[in-house]
C-alpha cells in the first residue's frame, strides 16, 4: 500500500467512525426526546424533566456539530484529492517537457522515469529486460544531458520545480541561464 492510499484509508476510517458516532447519538437523541415528551405529558415542568430537556438539547447540538465536522472533513478530503490529482498532472507535464528539452530517447525516458520512482540500476534492468551495464550507461547519458552529477541531483531537479511552483521560490537549474 502506498503512503497516499494509507492516508486515504485512515481518512475513510475516521469518517466512518465519526458517522457511526453520529448514528449512535441520533438513536440516543430519539430515545431522550421521547422520554422528555412522555415526562412532560405526565409531569409537566418537573425538575428532572427540565434537566433531561437540557441534556437532550446538548446532545442534539453535539449531533449537529459532529455532522458539520464530518461534512467539512469530507469537503477538505475532496479538495486535497483534486489538488493531488493536479499536482500529479503538473509533475507529469514537467517531466515530459524537461525530457523533451533534454532530448532523451524513448529508452532514456523509460529509464529516467524508473529512476525518478526510486528504482536502482539492477531493478530497472530487470524491469526492462536489459543488462545492468546498459542501464548504467543510459543513466550516465541522462545525467549528462540533465547537467547533474547523479540520481540525487536528477530527482532534486524535479522536486525543486515543484517547490518553486508551490512556494514561489525562484531558482535556476544547471542547464538554464540564471
Amino acid at each position: 500500500m502506498t503512503g497516499e492510499s494509507l492516508t486515504q484509508a485512515k481518512l475513510k476510517r475516521r469518517q466512518l467512525g465519526l458517522a457511526g458516532v453520529i448514528v449512535l447519538q441520533c438513536i440516543a437523541a430519539v430515545f431522550f426526546v421521547g422520554d422528555v415528551v412522555v415526562d412532560l405529558v405526565y409531569t409537566p415542568l418537573a425538575e428532572h424533566s427540565l434537566l433531561e430537556m437540557l441534556v437532550t438539547l446538548a446532545l442534539i447540538v453535539g449531533i449537529v456539530l459532529n455532522a458539520c465536522q464530518l461534512r467539512r472533513m469530507m469537503e477538505r478530503m475532496q479538495v486535497q484529492d483534486r489538488a493531488l490529482d493536479t499536482a500529479r498532472g503538473d509533475l507529469a507535464r514537467i517531466i515530459e517537457t524537461q525530457f523533451d528539452t533534454w532530448r532523451l530517447t524513448p529508452a532514456e525516458r523509460d529509464v529516467g522515469l524508473l529512476a525518478l520512482k526510486g528504482l536502482d540500476a539492477a531493478e530497472i534492468a530487470e524491469i526492462r529486460g536489459a543488462a545492468k551495464g546498459t542501464v548504467r550507461a543510459q543513466l550516465t547519458r541522462i545525467y549528462a544531458k540533465a547537467g547533474v552529477s547523479g540520481r540525487a541531483q536528477f530527482a532534486a531537479w524535479f522536486v525543486e520545480d515543484l517547490l518553486d511552483g508551490g512556494l514561489g521560490i525562484a531558482a535556476s537549474h544547471p542547464n538554464e541561464p540564471p
